[in-house]
């Protein structure tokens, strides 16, 4: 499930910009059906412009018929009656979308005998101060077996002593979830952490889910600004 939205507060309609022939949405959509790993994949949306840019391409895609706060409350509506054991929710501005990352987050369901995993993410290291300190990269600190312990837009360890065994990784926005967790998430309200960081995995710990982090070293490119955009065109192949 591919969320989008036509408005976005720091670069508006960056969904329908032009990537190289074709809108990013449609970029995105087709990386993810190109992956070989989903029985379906779609676009949820709340915008005319975005559903008729897919269905002109000839992809599944599905308006979204409430207005929602965030990604995981418009797919939750969409897969509500779906039959569907793992939702991977995969973000619109990420054309650069590989299998291998996605394999991973899907992979650990596979493994989880105990059913101890409510959702699964992807982390990537990161060592660039300003990247470290930019409050648009979320960060995330895990456990020694790799579950979230929390998000962040601040630097998280703090670097009060600051070595080699100091680690950061910044929280990339794709997500594999249990139908149930994603249902829970939709139904719960919001509390004051996710509230005051606005990120929403932050409701799953709140709420007691547990988040697997994977990691990867994949970057690809999130388009979030212009400038973005033009890094996006000069990599594409």
């Amino acid at each position: 499930m591919i969320p989008a939205r036509y408005a976005a507060s720091r670069f508006p309609a960056k969904l329908m910009q032009d990537l190289s022939g074709k809108p990013v949405i449609v970029r995105t959509y087709q990386a993810a059906v190109n992956t070989g790993l989903f029985d379906a994949v779609y676009v949820v949306t709340d915008s005319d412009i975005i559903y008729d840019a897919i269905l002109g391409e000839g992809g599944n895609v599905l308006m979204s018929q409430k207005e929602h706060e965030c990604g995981s409350d418009r797919i939750a509506e969409a897969v509500m009656d779906m039959d569907v054991d793992i939702i991977v929710n995969v973000q619109g501005d990420e054309p650069f979308t590989d299998r291998e990352s996605l394999f991973g987050v899907i992979e650990v369901f596979k493994q989880d005998l105990d059913m101890e995993i409510d959702l699964a993410s992807l982390m990537v290291r990161i060592t660039d101060d300003d990247e470290i300190k930019n409050p648009n990269t979320v960060k995330v600190i895990v456990d020694n077996r790799n579950f979230a312990l929390y998000f962040s837009r601040s630097p998280i360890p703090y670097p009060r002593a600051r070595g080699d065994y100091t680690r950061y990784y910044k929280h990339k926005g794709i997500y594999a979830f249990r139908k149930r967790a994603l249902m829970d998430f939709q139904r719960l309200p919001m509390l004051p952490l996710e509230a005051t960081e606005k990120i929403e995995a932050i409701r799953y710990l709140e709420y007691g889910k547990k988040i697997k982090m994977v990691e990867t070293t994949v970057t690809g490119i999130e388009i979030d600004t212009p400038e973005d955009l033009e890094r996006a065109k000069a990599a594409w192949k």
